[in-house]
Formats: structure tokens, sequence, C-alpha cells
């Protein structure tokens, strides 16, 4: 019998020896995804409380997490898909309008961890972290704990997703742009073009269906500083059918989160929808993991430190000056015109939609049977918590007013952008502006929204739209200039 090497022959050998190469990477890569390489992540991550929120991992470099080298090159291979209202913006993640502190190698937020080989995720404080400027020239100010209100989320999920379409996420395109920023050892590069890319295009595009009303043209864009937040609930974690239910909020402040009692009838959320804080950072840490926790002990740890660190964070403080006397003036409007509902034993707890009359988008995402089904998928994960309620829900949350002057956008969609805007009645609130700017206005207190950069920069926001009322809460509408004035001076304080 024969053994030359035949083009037949060399073509199976070819073929042998490939499928060998793919299942030692394979095996490999299973092994260290599973743990068996995971590298601590570096000591000044937890110099600080403030640090380790800001880059601590909670775990969702796990199953969520994005391949270092990856999540790097894709500005670099796709620029056209970092945008910003259908327009591109120049700098690559930042167009996205996160948080990025000077000399950080990530944005607030995003976490890189080694489990196998280096991740980059996300942690709560993604959206959880406000930036301000005092002026267009001076620095940004961040601000742990606040709302997110320049983060487009919508546009970070349809990125990854619109990249993985895309032809060009192809192991022999990555891999040239990749070699050209790093140098791999061979494991590395034969882990990244045979299994790490070819995984990860999958993964991402099986979120596809998942993410699919967020690809509506009949939904208009959350905007920045907002999320359809129980809807991603319901498709992504209950894996629900599609509807035409669209609700989007404002992210919200998440300091100072011991105030909130739940024996007094106190619960977090728009619609007070669950029972506690430490179920709500549950459920939101599980949204942010996108899968079950790969290690529940490690996960409730860190719910743990999260709870324990935002419940006794204070709210910032006013960084303008404040007229006293004015102020002085406002605490007797407030006292008059405000703190029966937002100083007193209603705070915290829900007022009837037909009470206040703001846009039920927000409400109508949810319901009980919604929260019966996500109560028990998570208690399937074998997680012990008091849960969503299970009821129809009949309003919205009264809210507390603590670091209200740095919570702009107003009412629970931000369809009102300032104080002093919230309180004309609604034919004189503006109907088109546009939010994700960061530099204040002292003045109306709130967020420039008007002007060149504004535009260039934000996002459109028509209380036309789906979802975007600002209808309601025309409390104190009727009062005099003067003391419209002296009540929002009072706000600055809290």
């Amino acid at each position: 019998m024969s053994f030359a090497l035949t083009p037949q022959r060399r073509r199976w050998l070819r073929a042998a020896l490939a499928a060998l190469i793919l299942l030692l990477v394979a095996g490999a890569y299973l092994g260290w995804s599973r743990g068996f390489r995971q590298e601590p992540q570096p000591a000044w991550v937890f110099e600080s409380a403030e640090s380790r929120f800001r880059y601590g991992s909670i775990g969702a470099e796990h199953d969520a997490g994005v391949p270092y080298w990856i999540f790097y090159v894709l500005p670099r291979v796709f620029p056209e898909k970092f945008r910003q209202d259908g327009q591109q913006v120049a700098g690559g993640y930042a167009a996205l309008g996160v948080a990025w502190e000077q000399g950080q190698e990530l944005p607030v937020g995003f976490t890189k961890k080694t489990i196998g080989f280096p991740r980059v995720g996300n942690n709560c404080a993604a959206c959880h972290t406000t930036s301000y400027r005092r002026s267009a020239d001076s620095n940004p100010v961040f601000v742990s704990g606040g709302p997110g209100h320049t983060v487009n989320i919508e546009n970070f999920f349809r990125l990854l997703i619109e990249c993985a379409r895309d032809p060009r996420f192809d192991a022999d395109i990555l891999m040239a742009e990749i070699n050209r920023v790093t140098h791999l050892d061979v494991i590395d590069q034969l882990l990244y073009r045979y299994v790490i890319i070819p995984v990860t295009r999958k993964r991402l595009l099986e979120r596809e269906a998942q993410f699919a009303w967020i690809f509506r043209p009949d939904f208009p864009e959350w905007g920045r500083g907002r999320d359809d937040g129980m809807n991603l609930t319901r498709y992504f974690m209950l894996k629900a059918p599609m509807d035409d239910r669209f609700g989007p909020a404002d992210i919200p402040a998440v300091w100072n989160l011991a105030k909130y009692k739940a024996e007094a009838g106190q619960h977090p959320n728009y619609a007070g929808d669950t029972h506690d804080v430490h179920s709500v950072i549950i459920d939101s840490a599980l949204g942010v993991l996108g899968a079950p926790p790969a290690d529940k002990a490690d996960f409730l740890a860190q719910v743990k430190w999260l709870q324990d660190y935002l419940s006794a964070l204070a709210p910032p403080v006013y960084p303008f000056p404040v007229d006293a006397a004015r102020a002085a003036a406002g605490k007797v409007v407030f006292d008059a015109q405000c703190a029966a509902c937002h100083a007193s034993p209603r705070t915290g707890t829900r007022i009837p939609l037909a009470e206040v009359g703001t846009d039920p988008g927000r409400l109508d995402t949810w319901d009980k049977a919604s929260a019966i089904e996500a109560n028990r998928v998570v208690a399937a994960m074998g997680i012990t918590r008091k849960g969503l309620v299970e009821e129809d829900l009949p309003g919205y949350k009264i809210p507390f007013l603590d670091g209200i002057w740095l919570r702009a956008p107003y009412l629970h969609n931000g369809a009102v952008p300032t104080l002093r805007d919230l309180l004309e009645p609604v034919e004189r609130r503006p109907r088109v502006f546009w939010r994700g700017y960061d530099v204040y206005d002292p003045t109306k207190v709130g967020f420039v929204t008007e002007g060149d950069e504004a535009k260039r920069v934000g996002t459109r926001m028509d209380v036309a739209e789906k979802g975007s009322g600002n209808q309601g809460h025309e409390f104190g509408t009727g009062l005099p200039a003067a003391d419209k004035d002296a009540l929002v001076e009072y706000l600055k304080t809290l």
C-alpha cells in the first residue's frame, strides 16, 4: 500500500491538523473561561470605596463581558458606528456619553478582569455616575451614585449588535487590527482567531432577538440619560414576547439609599416596583450580568458591599453660591406648597396616576404577571430576596428630594429640563430640548439644553413622542414668579 502524500491526503491532513488545533484551543478556552485562570483586579481599584464603585468588578465579565482586545479595536474597525443621534462623533466610546476620568484606561463603570483572558464588563457606576461642568471651559466633576444623564445606553446595546452583524467582524480583520496595537503570545493568537472572536460574535448576535424592540423604527430614541428599564427586564430576563409597551425613564440617583424604609411603604424604583433596596440592587446587578452569577457567593458579597456603600453615600452639596435670604423665603414656600408630599410620611410612597397626571408609559410597561415571573426566575437561581411587588401598581412614587439640584431633567421620564421649568404650566414648559450636555445652569437649576454645543453633544427630546410627555405635576405652577424663584433657591440646598 502506498503512503504517498497525494493532494487529497494533504487536504485531509491539513483538515485533521486544523481540527486538532481547534480542539486544543477550545479546551484551553473552556478551562480558562470556567475560572481556572482568574486573576484579581489590581490593588488600586480597592484603594477607596469610590474607586471600587467606579471600577470594581461585580462579575459581569464572565458571561456579559467583551474580550478586552476586541473591545479595544472596535472603534478602529467600526468608526462609523460610534455615533450620536445618527451622526458620527469623534472619540470612540466617548460618543456614548460615558464618564471618563483623565488618566484612566477605561470609562467609569467599565471593568477589566482576567478570566482566562482579559475581559471588559460593566458595573453599576456606568449608569450611576453624574458628570457636570461649571462652565464650557472647565473640567468635568464626577459624582458617584448620581444619574448618568450623559450616557447613551441604547446606543451601546445597538453598537455591539451592529458590529457583530457587520461582515468586518471577522477574525482576519480583527486580528490584523489587534496585532497593530499589541503582541499576543501564540496561545492567545490561536484563541482569539479560532474561538474568542467567533464565539463573541455568536453571543452578540444571540442578544439581537432580546433587544429587538430597541431597533423598532416606530419607537423613539431613549436619548442620553434614559433607559426602558422594565422592558429590559421583560425581554432580557423573562424572554417575554415583544409588544407595544414603551416607557423610557430617567436613570435615577442611588445615593443615600438608607432613606428608604420598607416598613413605612417607601419602596425604590419609579413606581415602587420593588419591596426594598436589597432586592433592587440584586435585580439591577443581575441586569448588568445578563445571566445567573457564575459565583453566587461572590455576587451576593458584592451586593452587600454595594448596599452598604450606597446606603451611606451622601448626596452632593450644591457647588455654586446660594442666596441665603432668598432660600429662607423659599423654605416658607416649600413648607406651604411641597412638604405635604416631599417632606412627610407620603414621601417615598406611591401617588395615584390620576392625582399627579404624569405620562403613564413607564407605569404601563410592568404588571403583576411580570413581577411574579421575575421573582420565579431569580428564585430559580437560588437567590433569596423580597423581590418585586406582585401587584398592578396604581401610580408613581413620590420622590425624596435629596440632591435634587443634580437630578435634571425632571419628572420620571426626564421630560422637563430644569426645576424652574417644572414650576410652569404644561403649555409653557419646553416641548423640544437637547439632553445630555453637562454644562450646569445654576439659574434655572438643571443643565443647559439649548445652543449649538447642547445640540451637537446632546440627544433631541421631543415631549410629543411616545413615553415622553411633559404633562402633570402642575403643583406650584400658579405661584407668583418671586415665590417660584425663592423656592428654586431653597431646593438648591437639599
